[in-house]
């Protein structure tokens, strides 16, 4: 380092314990306003009992639900690729950790949260859990733990990297010293060349900042082995629907029908517990429907209801367009490549915060589409469902973003080996 650049890491690293006991109770505060649980800052702290393991380690970080969604293909192929290894598994918010017990409670040898970037607690937290690699998803950029890391000698490498076109600018403004965190940084794995560029223009070193793809588009293909009897008809899928959304999918869907008469709408709320509350907007809708547990089929029926569980993501197969839901009832999305890895376009509306970037690469992509209200999801359907042309094109945007975005997986996998061996 530069005395410059040491001055700005000391000052960094002598804030920040003061930074923590002031700012802390205030979020914790926000947090109680908003009935959220406060922030777990003993574990934060590393101040709790942690294990110690007589193998190398693994260490996994996503900081909160779509990072630790988004390893899940990852987790589950080091598991099987190297296990003899102990695995990790660190989150920085609540929701994150709850799902990580969740999805990987009988995987991980340890689930815990990511240390606050004090240099005490990152220094502990890498002594005790001793990993002989650390990954950590997407851009996050701790100076205090990148530090430690490399005082240690203990590689340290984003993946799945990425810089958005909003966070580009303010990373620039400071890129002094985001390049003073960088270097001490093993490597870079980005999602895109774009992301690459990025990186290197903030600071990155060139020949270890490298292309890897997208974690998040390594999910399997389920095969469908339900047939609805669809025919040649036309169907929407509408999927994961929370309350409010049933009603606008079907008046859409009735809009059309009236131009449209061979147009059939699966219907399949997130959320079992509304089976009922959905059965009554049909009948006070006055429209007949069929429900997926009693056999129905679209042979006598335009509208069923998928009562059942686990069945969403390979019926997506039989769509001709799927309708994401969760986007319109403010809950910020579900997984729209549930549908698109079936080559189907996806409509959602404007709450997508939870797969905001995977909606980024789709629009780009021209493989999705994000309305505003009711009308542009409408006429979105309508152009779909009337013009082939239009939606072959749309279909086959959606299956070489797939092919595009895959490979992750076996990037990861392989430079593990490189540099566990």
């Amino acid at each position: 380092m530069t005395t410059f650049e040491e001055k700005c890491f000391n000052i960094y690293k002598s804030v920040t314990p003061d930074m923590v006991k002031k700012i802390v109770p205030i979020i914790d505060f926000v947090r109680k306003l908003n009935k959220k649980p406060p922030i777990p800052l003993r574990e934060k702290l590393c101040e709790m009992k942690m294990p110690t393991f007589d193998k190398k380690v693994i260490m996994l970080h996503g900081v909160s639900v779509g990072e630790i969604q988004s390893l899940e293909s990852l987790i589950i192929k080091i598991k099987l690729d190297f296990p003899d290894h102990a695995l990790v598994v660190t989150t920085g918010t609540v929701t994150g950790q709850q799902l990580a017990f969740k999805k990987y409670g009988e995987l991980a040898d340890y689930i815990t949260y990511f240390p606050l970037d004090v240099y005490d607690a990152c220094k502990k937290f890498v002594e005790v859990i001793n990993p002989s690699v650390v990954l950590i998803a997407e851009t996050e950029l701790w100076p205090n733990f990148a530090h430690v890391c490399k005082e240690k000698e203990i590689p340290l490498y984003i993946i799945n990297g990425r810089v958005s076109d909003k966070s580009y600018p303010a990373y620039c403004k400071i890129r002094n010293f985001v390049k003073l965190i960088l270097e001490n940084y093993t490597g870079v794995f980005c999602q895109s060349e774009l992301d690459r560029e990025r990186f290197i223009l903030l600071g990155a070193n060139a020949k270890n900042t490298l292309v890897m793809k997208n974690l998040k588009f390594e999910i399997e293909k389920k095969e469908c082995d339900i047939d609805l009897k669809v025919t040649d008809s036309k169907l929407i899928v509408a999927g994961s629907t929370h309350k409010g959304e049933e009603e606008i999918i079907l008046k859409a869907y009735m809009q059309l029908r009236a131009r449209i008469i061979d147009l059939k709408l699966l219907l399949a709320p997130r959320h079992l517990t509304r089976l009922e509350e959905v059965k009554n907007i049909l009948k006070n809708m006055k429209l007949k429907y069929g429900l997926r547990s009693n056999n129905d089929t679209f042979k006598n029926q335009n509208i069923i209801v998928l009562d059942t569980l686990g069945e969403l993501s390979k019926l997506y197969a039989l769509a001709d367009i799927a309708y994401i839901g969760g986007s319109f009832a403010s809950i910020g999305g579900h997984n729209p490549l549930e549908a698109t890895i079936f080559s189907k376009p996806v409509i959602s509306g404007p709450s997508i915060k939870n797969f905001r970037d995977i909606y980024s690469i789709l629009q780009r992509e021209k493989a999705a589409f994000v309305v505003s209200d009711e009308w542009e999801l409408y006429k979105t359907l309508e152009r779909l469902v009337s013009d082939n042309d239009y939606w072959k094109d749309i279909s086959r945007n959606c299956e070489n973003c797939f092919r595009s975005n895959q490979g992750a997986l076996s990037f990861i996998s392989n430079k593990l080996k490189e540099i566990l061996k």
